[in-house]
């Protein structure tokens, strides 16, 4: 199997951009040639700055919305004469420690809508194994209501990096840095995809860098609203037939009302197995594709 570097705007815990002939599949990625990204840490400590210690409405603000959110968001792609959206579900943990608000993510599960007769799957496994490292955002108030800006953290989702910032991916599916994150014995994280009727099936085979940061303003109800942009980066390591291996180009759609995010306050025993359950009480249905 060939490595190819894939350079295109993504997102986060959706990964893919899986081109098959003439047509192409975004599942969340964006790329620099060289982008900022980061490996796949299980480190406890946030990275990047070290925030700021709030006081008075600020921290005030901080101790109110602190809990854990159910996640959703959908960012939406375009390129390569194809439509698509990826739509992500998980959970933000918001927590103040020595006076600085943490923010913490889980990814869950990941769904893929498509304007061409095209179906990609991508496991719960490969999803969970997002482990973005914990994030200072910032926060402000707003007559009264909370304001955060999440950074971007580059996060790896299998291949490991000593510099996760500024280290290159690795070309070679062989090389000793990358790794089976969704443990089904194939380099990287697995999407399986059919087109059309099921007359062409088969798995691309990735390795990435997360990297994704939003807006969100609390609302009166005590949930997020917000935006997502991305800006990741992916390796195709290989595929189970050549036809996957097409060159393509991706784009995030320019207009942030099309990657919303919404984050509900749940209880913080919630699990994925929960989550998926209330999805629908939970979440406004899928968008259309109708941009």
């Amino acid at each position: 199997m060939n490595g190819l570097r894939w350079r295109r705007p993504g997102h986060p815990r959706a990964l893919l951009a899986v081109p098959v002939l003439a047509l192409a599949v975004a599942a969340g990625c964006t790329g620099t040639d060289a982008g900022s990204s980061a490996d796949r840490s299980t480190t406890t400590e946030p990275t990047d700055t070290q925030g700021v210690t709030l006081a008075g409405d600020e921290l005030a603000a901080a101790d109110r919305v602190a809990g854990r959110y159910a996640h959703y968001d959908v960012v939406a792609y375009e390129g390569s004469g194809m439509k698509t959206l990826i739509i992500s579900y998980g959970f933000t943990d918001l927590d103040v420690v020595d006076g600085r608000l943490v923010e913490q993510e889980t990814f869950c599960f990941a769904d893929h809508r498509s304007d061409q007769p095209i179906s990609v799957t991508f496991s719960d496994a490969a999803t969970q194994a997002i482990r973005p490292v914990p994030a200072y955002p910032e926060l402000e108030v707003v007559d009264g209501r909370a304001r955060i800006v999440r950074p971007a953290t580059p996060t790896g989702i299998g291949v490991e990096l000593d510099d996760p910032a500024t280290e290159r991916l690795p070309t070679d599916p062989g090389d000793p840095r990358i790794t089976d994150a969704d443990g089904d014995g194939r380099p990287g994280v697995t999407a399986s995809i059919s087109v059309g009727d099921g007359a062409l099936t088969g798995e691309l085979y990735l390795a990435r860098r997360e990297i994704f940061a939003y807006d969100l303003a609390e609302q009166p109800d005590g949930r997020f609203t917000g935006s997502v942009r991305d800006d990741s980066e992916q390796l195709v390591l290989g595929a189970s037939d050549d036809a996957f291996l097409n060159p393509a180009q991706w784009d995030q759609h320019p207009d942030p009302a099309r990657s919303p995010i919404l984050l509900v306050p749940v209880g913080r025993d919630w699990d994925c197995e929960r989550l998926r359950a209330e999805r629908d009480a939970l979440f406004p249905p899928v968008p259309a594709i109708d941009f």
